[in-house]
Order: C-alpha cells, then structure tokens, then sequence
C-alpha cells in the first residue's frame, strides 16, 4: 500500500509487554490519531517508528520498504515530535533552528510558513532553558518540519500550547495533510480526534479501529 503499514509490531520492557502485536494501515496523504490509557505503550510505538526505539519483532513499510530496517530511508521520511523536549537547552531558540533551516529558508519561514504561524519569532533570541513549555513544544514543531518530511509522527503535540497556538497549529497540519503529508500522532485532544481521517485505540498491546466520530463517548467507554 501507498503509505504506512505496521505488521505485528512488538515491544518488551523488563519481562512485561507493551506491544503484542501492533498492526495498522496509515494511506499516505491521511491523519490517523492513536488514543489510549496513559501508559498503554502510545510514544513507545512512535518511537519505535521513529528509530529511537528497538522493536522486539514486527514490521513498519513505507510505500513497501522496510522503515525499521532503513536507517537512510527514515532520515528522509520521517519527521518527530516527542512528548519530551529533544531541543539544545543552552543554545537560543535560533540556533537551534539553524540545525536544521538553511538560513534563507529559516526567514521565509518565520515569515510566511509554518514557524511564523506557531509565533516562533516571539521568542527566537531567547535561550532554550529560558522557554515555557508551550514555546518548546512550538519549536520542536518547527524543528521536526524543517525538511519537510512526507510522514510526519506527533507524540501529544498541542499537550502544552495555548488555544491560538493549537489553532494554529491545527489548520498547519491540515495544510500539510491537504499537501500530501501522512500524519500519525497520539493524543488526548478532542479537536485534534475529530480532524484525524482514521483512529486506533491501543489497549492490551494491539491496535483496533475506532470511529473519530462522537470521539468523547467513543473514547469513555473503550478506555
């Protein structure tokens, strides 16, 4: 299939078992959300997709290749956003940036793309330490898109951000998606749930479709 397809994918920590056997299928070009219990094994999964994480068996294929095993074809593939912060702490927010921008599309896109949109600009002398919560989760944002990664993984990416910054934020996504994007994330957000095309609930360590539709009465009785 074009796109993402997990197969059996597992994961053991310490003698217990967080993935028995995760299978899914994510079209390219669509958002499929992820929701669970806290600890379920969510950013585990995410992880595992993004190469931070050694599956203990399993298979993840983009377009038919073999995700996992291709260290080259994730750097080009796939762009994350962890839970956690993964930013420089003692570098200012445009140092960090310029990691990964090349400095002429750094300013394109603090003024037109997706960094002036989540107000990076705001705050982009200031040194990472020195940032809210919600200012870090903006920047790992725009560290992540920098490349513009055709599958894109979010781990809880509003988790943080004030309502405009999560519209924003939003409506971003939605352009990526409309622009060929694939988007696999976690959540908790109820907008976030509603905007996703396809949702997983991860529960026992498998993968089951659920209906994005009527999300908060869904989601109380299957969690």
């Amino acid at each position: 299939m074009a796109g993402l397809e997990l197969i059996d994918v597992q994961k053991r920590y310490q003698g217990r078992t967080v993935l028995s056997g995760a299978s899914m299928e994510v079209p390219a070009g669509t958002c499929v959300g992820i929701v669970g219990a806290n600890g379920t094994g969510k950013s585990t999964l995410l992880g595992i997709l993004a190469g931070m994480t050694r599956p203990d068996g399993g298979r993840a294929l983009w377009n038919g290749a073999d995700l996992l095993s291709d260290a080259a074809l994730r750097r080009q593939t796939v762009g994350y956003v962890p839970q956690g912060s993964c930013l420089f702490e003692d570098l200012s927010a445009r140092d960090n940036l310029l990691l990964w921008y090349p400095k002429e599309q750094l300013a394109w896109e603090l003024e037109q793309g997706i960094l002036g949109a989540l107000g990076v600009g705001d705050f982009l002398t200031k040194r990472v330490s020195a940032l809210s919560g919600g200012m870090k989760k903006r920047l790992s944002i725009g560290c992540a898109v920098a490349r513009h990664p055709p599958l894109l993984l979010l781990d809880e990416p509003s988790t943080a951000l004030d309502l405009r910054c999560k519209a924003e934020l939003l409506a971003q996504l939605q352009s990526m998606r409309a622009g060929g994007v694939t988007l696999l994330l976690s959540t908790h957000d109820l907008q976030e749930i509603e905007a996703c095309d396809r949702l997983y609930l991860l529960k026992d360590g498998t993968l089951r479709p659920c209906e994005p539709g009527g999300a908060a009465e869904r989601l109380a009785e299957l969690l």
